[in-house]
């Protein structure tokens, strides 16, 4: 599932190149990021920051129900609700987002994240609800 074909990898858009994370994998109904854990990331206590969560994981599970296959035929979403939930804190240096496209229609999708290190440890999950939007 982690497999990307390099022809479907897009360009980093500013915020993605702000916080690091990295397309890893994208097939139909999944997505997955990677983003290392560096100093500028981290909350007071040390910890990464609950919205470095919610950014990855409003990431992965909006690409994944956004997969064509077809480098000229972009689909794009926008986050309609998202809920998050606060595991565990990471063991390890690298956040890795996984994102599954679970429902939907026409119009609009139902998917589901997670966030693991590379240790396994599960750090966060997420559940949310995207709107189809068309590329500009």
């Amino acid at each position: 599932m982690g497999d990307l074909d390099p022809a479907l990898k897009e360009t980093h858009y500013p915020f993605q190149k702000l916080l690091g994370f990295e397309m890893t994998g994208w097939s139909t109904d999944y997505a997955r990021f990677e983003m290392p854990l560096t100093g500028d990331l981290m909350n007071r206590y040390g910890i990464p920051h609950g919205g470095i969560y919610a950014a990855l994981l409003d990431t992965v599970m909006g690409f994944s129900g956004c997969y064509t296959g077809d480098p000229e035929r972009k689909v794009l979403a926008m986050t309609l609700s998202m809920t998050t939930n606060f595991l565990s804190r990471p063991d390890g240096k690298l956040l890795i987002g996984e994102g599954r496209r679970t429902g939907g229609g026409r119009s609009s999708f139902f998917a589901e994240g997670t966030i693991h290190d590379e240790t396994g440890t599960l750090l966060t999950t997420a559940t949310g609800v995207f709107r189809y939007r068309k590329a500009f």
